[in-house]
């Protein structure tokens, strides 16, 4: 590899943001919503590439699925989840869409390796992964940790949304809705705010 290469920013970005049922990840808990945005880092521009609510089966729910969170902390219900496109129409569009491309999250960790790369979604190395924004937003928010050896905890979301970009350019209005498209988008202007900054580098 050049040293050119190094450095070379991608065409485009595609940050990729989950709402779960919980924290454990697969198979315990699923995904129910998805969102992707393509960022073009040289111009500092977002657009919006994907967004479904993922169907499932929820009359075979038990109780850590059916009150998770995201159902009392967003517009997202388990009658939406009922309702949207069944998992395996998700699945196929948002491989289509990543395949091959180089992607992102805020919380890689959390978004890839306990979801998208654990069945049934199984997409590990169908697509590049680079720089997590999140970590990359710890060095710059620099909040500090309890943690022994480690030097800096990482933001949420929100915090770094408003922290590190000017202005309000994915339109959340001050607050976070826990929608997938929206966060991804939230977490696509913070990575862009950071490269130019000289912060990011995928």
């Amino acid at each position: 590899m050049n040293i050119e290469d190094y450095f070379k920013v991608p065409e485009e970005i595609y940050v990729v943001d989950t709402e779960t049922t919980g924290l454990d990840g697969g198979p315990r808990d699923v995904v129910v919503d998805i969102g992707v945005c393509a960022v073009d880092l040289s111009r500092g521009t977002v657009r919006d590439a994907y967004s479904s609510v993922v169907g499932h089966d929820v009359t075979e729910w038990g109780d850590h699925r059916s009150k998770a969170w995201i159902f009392g902390n967003s517009d997202l219900t388990l009658d939406k989840v009922a309702a949207a496109p069944p998992f395996l129409k998700v699945k196929g569009d948002v491989l289509g869409l990543l395949r091959g491309m180089t992607v992102t999250s805020y919380n890689v960790p959390f978004d890839m390796d306990k979801f998208l790369f654990r069945e049934p979604w199984a997409l590990k190395g169908t697509f590049n992964v680079c720089t997590d924004i999140m970590k990359a937003a710890a060095e710059v928010c620099k909040l500090p940790s309890e943690l022994y050896g480690v030097s800096y905890r990482f933001p949420k979301l929100d915090y770094a949304y408003g922290a590190i970009v000017d202005g309000d350019p994915a339109g959340v209005g001050g607050g976070q809705d826990h929608r997938a498209l929206s966060d991804a988008r939230m977490a696509s202007h913070v990575m862009i705010a950071m490269h130019r900054s000289g912060s990011y580098r995928p």
